[in-house]
């Protein structure tokens, strides 16, 4: 906890922003910290609940929060450093992009506002490595095990990093030119700058962990090859097949997956080689993205600062109401309407609608024709759609992005080759110790739960590994 009668002496404060005007200018981090001794002051909020919500209930990584609350209020940002660190190797990175769960759980929530965890472990990380105390852990002894971990986003950074912690030596493997994964080529600049990366895949090369990247494993290096290499594979492989939009006109030019759309403009502002055919570019354009979750919001973002004529977002969903709907009542997730920076940019925005068919001119696309749509429920209590009669109407568009989510990992390669037993939606399917149905081979991350949270992923990379780590002590 901060101080107890600290939620009624000090208001909720957050981060604020670059002016829009600014910002979109650029690809440049957006946020404007507050200040250590502000953060201490919203440390302070953190009451002394008796059961705190926020880390045993929202937290997927378990953040022992009311303590480094303490610390922070206390003044003792080293205490507080160790502290968050003991639960989440990244939490520069969760600082940044987490929508903070913890906060819903927060039990000042259920009377006032809930404590700034987000920003305040964001603040406790940056002020860690600015006083230079997080630095490479090396293992007290080394195993003589091999591990590959398949994967470099947060899932596989994660399990990479506690295993070469365990005294294991680990191999890294990444299909694209720099660590990071979804971290650097799915997050936008202006949420996450890739330095903020670079920093912490210095500390883990200190720690021992190899970086091979530009490595295509399944296609450059086979699973048989990795099984002679390693005593153990991680695949952290993600969940990179993309929701398709099966509608007529779908393969016109000008219409692309969200993920294109995102990781080639990061190559470009990484420096990238990036040829002129890959460019895909908003500049002067009617952009409709397809699609209303963050992935959304980045396009949005995204688009606004290559210069986009005009940015549109639909979402086949209800617009979600303004405050905490009784099906997710406090600690849950609630199911409320939320707009990003990205929004704030500009942006229309339009719930329920259905696309029907893409318009085309030639080879290239030139709008949507699209639909309204009414939800209900039937008799035995599940969701239904419906067109909306007369609601049709078409909308100009010379660049459409689907951003409609993903379906499960890619299959071709490792998950094929391996013969890897998959649930119902496609997911790699993993016995309690994160052990896939091939002796050896683990999977972590979205690749087994679908795409979720990076701090998900974090929890997940760091279970799997201890899973991996008894297995190989036991042999």
């Amino acid at each position: 906890m901060g101080k107890p009668t600290g939620f009624m002496e000090y208001s909720r404060e957050v981060e604020s922003h670059r002016p829009i005007d600014e910002r979109i200018k650029d690809f440049q981090e957006i946020m404007l910290p507050l200040s250590p001794d502000e953060v201490r002051s919203q440390a302070a909020r953190c009451m002394d609940c008796g059961v705190p919500f926020c880390h045993g209930y929202g937290c997927p990584v378990v953040n022992r929060i009311p303590e480094f609350n303490e610390y922070v209020y206390s003044g003792q940002w080293h205490e507080a450093c160790k502290i968050l660190h003991a639960t989440n190797n990244f939490p520069e990175f969760t600082g940044r992009v987490c929508p903070a769960p913890c906060e819903t759980a927060c039990t000042a929530n259920l009377c006032t506002d809930p404590v700034s965890i987000r920003h305040i472990e964001y603040t406790i990380v940056e002020y860690g490595f600015e006083q230079g105390w997080i630095k490479p852990i090396l293992p007290e002894r080394k195993t003589g095990k091999r591990v590959a971990v398949i994967g470099s986003g947060p899932a596989g950074l994660a399990a990479a990093q506690q295993l070469a912690r365990a005294g294991h030596s680990v191999v890294v493997f990444e299909k694209d030119a720099a660590p990071g994964g979804l971290l650097r080529y799915g997050i936008p600049n202006f949420k996450l700058d890739k330095a903020v990366i670079d920093r912490r895949i210095a500390q883990m090369a200190g720690e021992g962990v190899e970086f091979e990247t530009d490595t295509n494993v399944g296609k450059d290096i086979t699973g048989k090859y990795l099984l002679k290499r390693f005593d153990a594979v991680c695949l952290a492989i993600g969940a990179e097949t993309p929701r398709d939009l099966n509608v007529p006109g779908r393969g016109l030019d000008g219409v692309y997956f969200a993920m294109d759309f995102l990781g080639r403009q990061n190559k470009i502002i990484c420096g990238e080689a990036v040829n002129d055919k890959e460019i895909i570019s908003a500049r002067g354009k009617n952009v409709v993205v397809i699609g209303g979750g963050d992935t959304g919001s980045d396009c949005v973002g995204t688009s606004n600062r290559q210069g986009a004529k005009s940015v549109t977002q639909f979402e086949i969903l209800p617009k979600p109401p303004e405050s905490r709907p009784p099906s997710t009542p406090w600690p849950m997730w609630p199911a409320t309407m939320r707009s990003s920076s990205s929004h704030e940019e500009g942006c229309t925005r339009r719930w329920s609608v259905s696309t029907k068919r893409v318009l085309g001119t030639e080879t290239r696309v030139r709008g949507l024709e699209c639909v309204e749509v009414e939800w209900s429920k039937n008799r035995k209590g599940a969701w239904q759609m419906k067109e909306v009669p007369g609601s049709e109407f078409e909308i100009e568009a010379e660049l459409v992005l689907l951003a409609m989510g993903f379906v499960h990992p890619k299959h071709a390669g490792l998950v094929d080759e391996f013969e890897l037993e998959t649930d119902r939606r496609g997911n790699i399917v993993i016995d309690r110790n994160g052990m896939t149905s091939r002796e050896g081979v683990f999977a972590a991350g979205d690749s087994i739960m679908g795409a979720s949270l990076v701090v998900r992923a974090i929890a997940d990379g760091r279970k799997t590994a201890e899973g991996i780590d008894n297995r190989l002590l036991a042999e």
